[in-house]
């Protein structure tokens, strides 16, 4: 088959490692795979991948998000409707990269188009809302990673959609290989930057109460490129760091390369994840993969392949809990490790990429 897989940048946020990972593994399945992605530094992937990528230059647009988003779509629709290969099955994994197929279809220039629901979002601009209603609505198949959002596509937009899973790249990330120097003890790192949903404040918070018994202990927070700006969160986080004086106590490498990602995980003693609201989660996957024992929220999507035997599962809204869990967390950290191991041999690629070809052919040959 030829697949035309989109996605909205090039930074490794969740579902643009979903979209790489999954176009290596149909690609090796013997597909031709090109991935399409808006480029807003010029640089590309730091990614190494064996099939081709087309990347989208995006321009410096507005801070103001509903002309962001306009701007960003149409990006994606003039370089599209230049594309002169056809494709089996054009394949978009957000709300941008499918309102530009929407275009396309309504143009006459696509058959149809895929849509991957990670999660769905609360916007509170009706710019925004509408298009990702739109991206939804006219996609010819909806395809979604977790029971949340196949429940909220089915009670909010009446669509049966069907789940696919993720996956880990075992090759990249394990317990075995190079580490990074870092000082404090224990480290306990979180990917994903400072934002709501990652609950960060709630996170900063209970580290303050782990310093107490850990006093050389370090939070390393790692990440943060996203199109939102969160910039009054931020200011939040770090008045709160001041005031609780834990500026010397945080790590903040940013948005680390492709090399350096599986190091880090590794020279982390415990992984920290209270986020509230996820698609899957694939840092955890990462983590446990890399043999951390993982702390995480106690709701869905995480209870979805974890249990209280693989991880510890806290109340993201707690502050006690999440502390407590970071102290004690050591005292179980092998029988952690030894059982979230178990679960790894579920989710691989290769299984995510051969049910993607089964919906892509449904879709095409029904």
């Amino acid at each position: 088959m030829r697949i035309a897989l989109l996605t909205y940048s090039t930074k490794p946020r969740g579902s643009v490692i979903h979209t790489l990972e999954l176009a290596e593994a149909l690609h090796r399945l013997g597909h031709s795979v090109t991935v399409f992605a808006l480029d807003k530094d010029g640089k590309g992937f730091d990614y190494p991948l064996s099939c081709e990528a087309r990347l989208i230059p995006a321009k410096p647009a507005s801070t103001e998000i509903d002309q962001l988003i306009q701007q960003r779509i149409q990006e994606f629709v003039s370089y599209l409707e230049q594309s002169e290969q056809p494709y089996d099955c054009y394949h978009a994994q957000d709300c941008i990269a499918a309102n530009a197929l929407c275009t396309l279809l309504k143009q006459g220039k696509i058959p149809h188009f895929v849509r991957t629901v990670h999660h769905i979002e609360d916007y509170s601009s009706i710019y925004l809302q509408q298009c990702q209603d739109r991206s939804i609505r006219e996609a010819s198949l909806c395809l979604c990673v977790s029971d949340r959002p196949q429940f909220e596509l089915q009670e909010y937009y009446q669509i049966n959609a069907p789940r696919v899973i993720n996956g880990v790249n075992l090759e990249r990330f394990s317990p075995h290989g190079s580490t990074l120097e870092l000082n404090g003890s224990p480290i306990y790192l979180t990917i994903g930057g400072i934002e709501p949903r990652k609950n960060s404040i709630q996170l900063l918070q209970a580290f303050k109460q782990v310093l107490s018994k850990f006093p050389n202990a370090q939070l390393i927070i790692a990440g943060g490129a996203t199109l939102f700006d969160y910039q009054s969160y931020r200011d939040e986080f770090f008045t709160i760091a001041k005031a609780l004086s834990l500026e010397d106590a945080l790590v903040l490498p940013g948005v680390l390369s492709d090399a350096e990602l599986p190091s880090l995980y590794r020279s982390a003693d415990a992984f920290v994840f209270p986020s509230v609201k996820e698609g899957w989660g694939l840092v955890i996957l990462e983590a446990i993969a890399s043999g951390l024992p993982v702390i995480t929220s106690h709701q869905p999507p995480f209870t979805e392949f974890l249990n209280d035997r693989q991880a510890l599962l806290v109340d993201p809204f707690s502050i006690d809990a999440i502390a407590n869990a970071m102290c004690c967390v050591f005292q179980s950290a092998d029988s952690l490790r030894q059982q979230s191991q178990s679960i790894l041999s579920q989710y691989t690629w290769e299984t995510s990429a051969k049910q993607h070809i089964h919906h892509y052919q449904t879709l095409l040959y029904a």
